[in-house]
């Protein structure tokens, strides 16, 4: 296939990875398919009140990605950002000192707010932003309704007792992930629906891609909101996932303390068996793994998960573009 007579390709994305990934599946389409429309379906698991402020962490990050518009050494938030704003907050005692907004993304968070507070839902504040952006997608939240990832802390820490909830932002930003936790919750997905157009850009596409996000806490929350993994496994298309670990590590963050929490090996084995095959109930049709990872294909093949291993590691575009290509690859000889 190589992108031919595709028509329509869904990516359910978190924040640096999916958005990295995407920015190289859209390169790599306007050569092969350049008439196809993609449509990236964000987490909104990250999402939290700031500052009197609505912080889309996943959906911002995307957006500048495709954008144009991210800083690109540190994979999110704006280049030439200045702090003068949150210092004057935390002058005031208030927000967070381990999570500043920068002056230029708070234009983003204002407008967002003010958006939501005038009776916008979240698709269409989403909608809004974009046209600013042109990320040359479209972008649809995971779900319109809040929905907030927390944490139960194992052990105390700071001003914390185990057994306390915190917000999920606090564990990976103010403590990098190395506080032990016991659980992830995520509050408000018990009420939540799918966002409008989310589950027929799943039913009604020709390629599903799940890029190399975190599977605990970015893909695995999007495929917790109620018909979204349902929809996945009754479509049409070709679902295709590329793995977030590479050589036993996760390529970016901390996924492997996420996997550990829910007793997941941080292999993309144990990944891709995480997920599992359509074939047998899980959502994947085929797994791209890294080349250091080759000797656990057999066993993704044993369990019914078509993969393949090139280079993963998307240290330029072109790397990038050369992954997307790799998983049309995928859908092509399947």
């Amino acid at each position: 296939m190589n992108g031919v007579g595709l028509e329509r390709v869904t990516v359910l994305a978190g924040g640096v990875g999916g958005a990295r990934f995407t920015r190289g599946l859209l390169a790599r389409l306007a050569v092969t398919a350049p008439d196809a429309a993609v449509t990236v379906i964000v987490n909104t698991g990250d999402d939290m009140w700031l500052d009197g402020l609505r912080i889309c962490p996943d959906l911002d990050t995307v957006m500048y990605t495709l954008g144009g518009g991210i800083n690109e050494a540190q994979g999110w938030g704006r280049p030439d950002e200045s702090r003068r704003a949150a210092a004057e907050i935390t002058a005031y005692g208030r927000g967070w000192s381990w999570f500043t907004l920068g002056d230029l993304d708070l234009a983003t968070h204002i407008v967002r707010t003010d958006l939501l507070r005038g009776g916008s839902t979240l698709s269409d504040a989403t909608e809004f932003l974009c046209r600013r952006w042109q990320p040359g997608a479209r972008l649809l939240p995971m779900s319109d309704q809040p929905i907030e990832t927390h944490v139960c802390l194992a052990e105390n820490i700071d001003e914390h007792a185990a057994g306390d909830y915190i917000h999920f932002e606090e564990w990976w930003v103010r403590y990098r992930a190395r506080v032990a936790i016991t659980r992830f919750e995520q509050r408000g997905l018990a009420e939540a629906v799918a966002a409008p157009g989310v589950l027929e850009a799943i039913s009604e596409a020709d390629l599903v891609v799940l890029p190399p996000s975190n599977p605990v806490v970015s893909v695995g929350t999007i495929l917790a909101v109620p018909g979204v993994r349902e929809a996945l496994r009754s479509t049409v298309a070709r679902v295709v996932g590329v793995s977030p670990i590479i050589g036993g590590a996760a390529v970016r963050g901390m996924a492997d303390a996420c996997l550990h929490t829910i007793g997941v090996e941080t292999s993309a084995l144990a990944v891709g068996r995480h997920y599992g095959a359509r074939s047998a109930g899980g959502i994947l049709d085929a797994w791209l793994i890294d080349e250091t990872d080759a000797a656990a294909l057999p066993a993704l093949a044993a369990a019914g998960i078509r993969s393949a291993a090139v280079p993963l590691w998307m240290t330029d575009l072109p790397a990038t573009t050369a992954m997307a290509a790799a998983v049309l690859g995928l859908v092509a000889a399947n």
